[in-house]
């Protein structure tokens, strides 16, 4: 544990966490918290969330399946929808991290990862609805060290990390640390190979095929200043660069009418056999800028704690659209040459090339187009907080500010074969724009917070936190008013056929469109939306070893804006034309939380045995939920409302040291979720959280037994099973579709799946280890994300990681 943590209460064993901004014992702490100290987080060779997360109960997370910076993690049945703001807050060295781009990224030399479940918002801030992650890195001490770590894997898998720390003066200390990873991925494009494919398909990877490969580097420097006993000035810099592969998506129809045709026309997601053939090599570009300043000093009536920080990411994406089957760019000469020559290439059924079969999305033509996505935002945000202690009362007061600038587009680009034009709107002949989604947001964030804590004896405590938030939003439209599509709008008026021969020069986006909108612009538009998040606590001390608590809580996730025209689309091109009963609005509702949750913790002396046990109840109001549209305007995302969601559960967690050398330990978590209203979808209520599986069960054990005087043999393995799970509201529903037919989505659900990880070797005199691993031993194939869209009358799913297995060698001086 940290050594400033230090407190005379402390007994060998004991775990310090900051769970409520302090220094405390994580037994006496009145929440569920899981923690990975720095032993662990060597065994288990974590590095980023999509690993540590897995070893964590009632919690899961969809990471990277599109591109870098979608990560959605789930705790407890509430979910971070895609595109919109997490609802999990990452807090690294006290600071918040205020982009979802790096909730799956690298933090540098870790140490301590604590994972808290339940509304943190009153202690932790913006976007803590459903817990946080806190992370502790690695301090400068009072002499120099350093390390380095190296790994070569399968698939051409490489990585090295190496650190260097120590004083630079009696009062400053420094810690540099920086990391390379590359690997060509686990998946590979069929259509490379072929004589079309080699055409159309350059690469410079090691495996040109690769559909998932990516190359990154990241530095992270630390200055610590400490001018005083009682002052610190952190200084804190980092600067990363990932390029890597992306769309690991299928797409499966989900229309039982047509089974008899083929049965692969109604498949279950779980036997589905990934096929990757796009023309389009998927890229993604990463970049990150992020510099924090953080100061604390005693004031001798309280301690100031506070910070400036200063992020910059940008996110780009391209890859292959998803417009084959709606017949766009049939007349246009690069679709027939490519449909042509590449008759009878064989796709995942039952799509098909040639003969009138559905062309699938991501085909090996260029007739589904391209998509290029832009994500960037720059951000400045500061936090003042005092913390202060008066007899039985501790006590905080603050107020924190964030502004955030973010650039959002998604272009549908006609695809002539040469590839994609990096640009939101362009005219270029190559790849000239044929649908938009474009806007630029502005946020400014005002809150302040405070809390008290009462020791009111020996074993009773009680606890008060309340914050208050106020996000002021606006956006503004970028897509051109006056430019008109080629293609796309062909098909607007006589879906599906895609047999017009003059241009229709329709509107890149359907929100232009004078008939439904009389403007012909899409408006600047704002909103404010503020929530109270109060969170009270009892503890009660049964012993010094185990401790009674409940606590209650309100979580807050902001609402927000879809891209101008979203509510356009769905009206006019689903509503209207089938009756898809899809309610919509370019603004989506704030997110708000009630959870209550009472549980049980205990330690043995020296920390050989632990067990808890809680359970919890939620209601979510407006839970915020990501849906994926495809039809004859193109593509479109969009955040819509769950108006209310319940969920309840259990949870538990127990380790064992057993003699000196081997621990075994084992958790669990059992949700039931229903949703109650949903105004989005109205037929939906009784169905179950999406995103929220039914259960999870982590078992395993670790050894640590000298072998001789100077060195140790370590053994880690680890089981993680995950219950079944739903993606979506619509589960077992019959839908309209846009080919006039019935869908029905009871295929889409994932089943549990279980994944076995391992870590093994031996370190010589606490300095060098050799250790072999291996990342889902049993080679599991499940799908990682199933996204239904069930106007298109089927789902998109993703590809699991395959097996891992490699050697890592580190050392230490």
């Amino acid at each position: 544990m940290p050594a400033q943590a230090q407190e005379a209460s402390l007994q060998p064993g004991d775990i310090v966490v900051t769970a409520r901004r302090q220094n405390e014992r994580l037994l006496d702490v009145p929440a569920s918290i899981s923690v990975l100290a720095e032993q662990q987080i060597e065994r288990t060779g974590v590095r980023v969330a999509a690993d540590f997360v897995q070893l964590t109960p009632g919690v899961t997370i969809v990471a990277g399946n599109l591109e870098a910076a979608d990560t959605q993690i789930n705790i407890r049945g509430l979910n971070g929808a895609r595109d919109a703001e997490s609802n999990v807050a990452l807090v690294v060295d006290g600071v918040l991290k205020t982009n979802t781009s790096s909730l799956n990224q690298d933090q540098g030399a870790l140490q301590q990862i604590e994972v808290l479940k339940g509304p943190q918002g009153a202690y932790y801030g913006r976007n803590a609805a459903a817990g946080a992650i806190v992370i502790t890195t690695k301090k400068p001490g009072d002499r120099l060290e350093g390390s380095i770590r190296a790994s070569a894997a399968n698939d051409q898998t490489y990585s090295v990390a190496a650190l260097l720390s120590g004083p630079v003066s009696d009062t400053l200390g420094f810690v540099i640390n920086g990391d390379f990873g590359r690997s060509d991925g686990f998946y590979r494009n069929a259509l490379f190979g072929t004589a079309v494919g080699k055409a159309v398909y350059p690469s410079n990877t090691t495996d040109r095929a690769t559909m998932d490969d990516y190359r990154r580097w990241n530095i992270n420097g630390r200055l610590l200043w400490q001018p005083g006993s009682d002052t610190d000035v952190d200084l804190k810099l980092r600067y990363g660069k990932l390029k890597s592969g992306g769309i690991l998506f299928n797409a499966a129809f989900q229309i039982p009418a047509l089974s008899a045709l083929n049965p692969d026309f109604d498949i279950d997601v779980n036997k589905h056999k990934f096929i990757f053939t796009p023309n389009i090599r998927p890229r993604n570009q990463q970049e990150t800028f992020e510099s924090s300043i953080r100061l604390s000093t005693d004031l001798g009536f309280a301690r100031l704690n506070a910070y400036a920080a200063y992020n910059d990411i940008r996110n780009s994406f391209y890859g292959d659209g998803t417009s084959g089957t709606f017949a766009f760019f049939n007349n246009e000469s690069t679709c027939q040459t490519t449909s042509t020559a590449l008759a009878g290439f064989p796709v995942q059924s039952p799509f098909g090339i040639g003969g009138g079969a559905f062309l699938p999305p991501y085909s090996p033509t260029t007739c589904d187009g391209s998509q290029f996505q832009r994500r960037n935002q720059k951000d400045f945000s500061a936090e003042i907080r005092l913390v202060g202690e008066v007899d039985r009362l501790k006590w905080q007061l603050g107020g924190y500010y964030l502004h955030i600038d973010r650039d959002v587009c998604l272009n549908l680009g006609l695809d002539t074969g040469v590839g994609v034009v990096e640009k939101c709107y362009t005219t270029d002949a190559r790849n000239p724009t044929e649908a938009l989604a474009w806007d630029a947001f502005k946020t400014d964030v005002y809150a302040a917070f405070g809390s008290l804590d009462y020791k009111a004896s020996d074993a009773l405590s009680l606890a008060l936190a309340l914050r208050y938030d106020i996000e002021s939003r606006d956006v503004t439209n970028r897509v051109p008013t006056a430019a008109r599509t080629r293609w796309v709008g062909n098909v607007l008026t006589g879906f599906p056929n895609g047999t017009a021969t003059t241009p229709a020069n329709y509107y890149l986006n359907p929100g232009l469109d004078p008939a439904y909108n009389p403007s012909g612009v899409i408006a600047p538009r704002q909103a404010t939306f503020k929530q109270l998040e109060p969170k009270v606590s009892l503890s009660y001390k049964l012993s010094q070893q185990a401790t009674a608590y409940a606590n209650w809580g309100v979580g807050f996730k902001s609402g927000g804006f879809n891209n101008g025209g979203s509510q356009v689309v769905v009206e006019q091109f689903f509503n209207r034309v089938f009756n898809a009963g899809v309610n919509i609005n370019d603004t989506y509702r704030k997110e708000r939380s009630s959870s209550f949750e009472a549980g049980f913790k205990w330690g043995a002396p020296g920390g050989r045995a632990t067990f808890e046990l809680a359970g919890y109840w939620t209601d979510v109001r407006d839970m915020q939920f990501f849906e994926f549209f495809v039809g004859p305007f193109g593509l479109l995302r969009v955040v819509s409302n769950i108006d209310k969601v319940r969920v309840k559960g259990i949870e538990a967690a127990a380790s064992a040291k057993l003699g000196s050398y081997v621990t075994l330990f084992a958790s669990g978590n059992v949700i039931d979720s229903k949703i109650r209203k949903n105004g989005a979808r109205p037929y939906t209520v009784g169905n179950k959280s999406p995103y929220t599986a039914d259960y999870t069960l982590n078992v395993g054990g670790q050894i640590d037994a000298p072998v001789t005087s100077s060195a140790t043999a370590t053994l880690r393995v680890d089981y993680r099973l995950t219950g079944p799970t739903w993606f979506h509201t619509v589960q077992t529903e019959d839908v309209p579709n846009v080919f006039g037919l019935t869908g029905n989505f009871r295929n889409s659900r994932r089943d549990a799946y279980g994944i076995v990880n391992i870590r093994g070797g031996v370190t010589i005199s606490e300095r060098l280890s050799v250790t072999g691993f291996a990342t889902n031993l049993f080679n599991k194939k499940y799908p990682s994300e199933v996204i239904p869209a069930p106007e298109f009358g089927g789902d998109f799913l993703s590809a699991a990681p395959l097996r891992r297995y490699g050697l890592e060698v580190g050392y230490k001086f």
